[in-house]
C-alpha cells in the first residue's frame, strides 16, 4: 500500500509530501509528477516517482494500486481541470484504491463563483465513482496575499474589489497538514471537511498588519470589479485568469470565503496560522 500524491511538485504538494515523510517511510510514498527533474530531491530521499500528464490518461497507468490512499490535488489549468481530474478518478477506480481525497473549494456546491465550477464537477465525479472518498474543501491561502506584497509595499496600498468582505484564510502548510492527517489516519471515508482559518479578517485590517510590520504607510483602496480586472490585466495577467480573480473578489464581498467552521484546526490539532504570521514570514523573505 502506498500513499500517492498527485501534483507533488506544486506548492501544496511539496508540503504534503514533506509532512508524509515525517510520518511514514519514504518507500510508502508515491509522487505523481509531470517532470521527474523537479522531483529529483524527493527521489533521492526514497520517494517513488511516477511521471504522468493528466492530458494523457494512459500515462496514469501504474500510478495507483489496490489499497492505495490517493490525494488528488486540484490542477492549476483553469478550464482544463474537469477532464484532467476525471482521468485521475478513472485510473484510481480501475486500480481499486482504498481512498481518494480531493482538494476542493470551501462551500462545495454552495460556492457560487466561477473558480468553484470545476471543483463542483470533480466532486460529483468522485461521489459518482463509488470510490471511498474524502473531500477537503480548502478555503483561501494566506499566501494568496503575502506572496504578492511587492506592489503593496511599492504603492502603499492593498487594492481590491471585495469591499467590506472578510476572508478566513490559513497558511498553505495548514492545509497540507490536514491532508497528511487524512492520508495517514483512519475513519475519514465519506467525510467532507470545510477547511478555513480560525478567524476571518478584512482587507483594511490586512493593510494595517502590513503597515505595522513593514513600517510603511499602507491603505486599503477599494475599486470596482471592472477596475480590479483592468489592473490585473495591466500587470500582465491573462484576461481569463483576471476575470476569475475579479469574480472571487465579488464572492468575498458576499461572504463566501469567510466561514469559520473549525474543521481545519480540529484536523491539524492546533490553531491555524494567522495572516499576521504569514506577513511576517513573507517580509523576512
Amino acid at each position: 500500500m502506498s500513499i500517492v500524491v498527485t501534483g507533488a511538485t506544486g506548492h501544496l504538494g511539496r508540503l504534503v509530501v514533506e509532512g508524509l515523510l515525517e510520518k511514514v517511510p519514504a518507500d510508502q510514498i508515491t509522487a505523481v509528477v509531470r517532470d521527474a527533474g523537479k522531483a529529483a530531491g524527493l527521489a533521492d530521499r526514497g520517494v517513488r516517482l511516477h511521471v504522468a500528464d493528466y492530458d494523457r490518461p494512459e500515462t496514469l497507468t501504474g500510478a495507483f494500486a489496490a489499497g492505495d490512499k490517493v490525494l488528488l490535488i486540484s490542477g492549476s489549468e483553469i478550464g482544463q481541470r474537469g477532464p484532467q481530474h476525471q482521468a485521475v478518478i478513472d485510473a484510481a477506480k480501475e486500480a481499486g484504491v482504498a481512498l481518494l481525497a480531493y482538494t476542493s473549494v470551501l462551500g462545495g456546491p454552495a460556492a457560487d463563483f466561477t473558480l468553484a465550477d470545476e471543483h463542483k464537477v470533480t466532486e460529483r465525479a468522485i461521489t459518482d465513482s463509488g470510490l471511498p472518498y474524502v473531500l477537503l474543501r480548502n478555503g483561501w491561502y494566506n499566501e494568496n496575499y503575502t506572496e504578492n506584497l511587492a506592489p503593496v509595499l511599492e504603492h502603499g496600498a492593498v487594492v481590491g474589489a471585495a469591499g467590506e468582505g472578510r476572508v478566513a484564510s490559513a497558511s498553505r502548510a495548514d492545509y497540507a497538514a490536514a491532508a497528511v492527517t487524512v492520508l495517514t489516519g483512519e475513519g475519514h471515508e465519506g467525510k467532507v471537511y470545510e477547511l478555513s482559518g480560525d478567524t476571518a479578517w478584512g482587507f483594511a485590517e490586512y493593510a494595517d498588519v502590513v503597515a505595522a510590520q513593514s513600517g510603511k504607510k499602507i491603505v486599503y483602496r477599494v475599486v470596482s470589479t471592472e477596475e480590479f480586472r483592468t489592473i490585473l490585466t495591466g500587470s500582465g495577467m491573462p484576461e481569463p485568469v483576471a476575470a476569475i480573480l475579479s469574480d472571487v473578489e465579488a464572492a468575498i464581498e458576499r461572504g463566501r470565503l469567510a466561514a469559520t467552521p473549525g474543521d481545519l484546526s480540529r484536523l491539524i490539532g492546533r490553531p491555524t496560522t494567522p495572516i499576521a504570521d504569514s506577513v511576517a514570514a513573507a517580509l523576512k523573505g
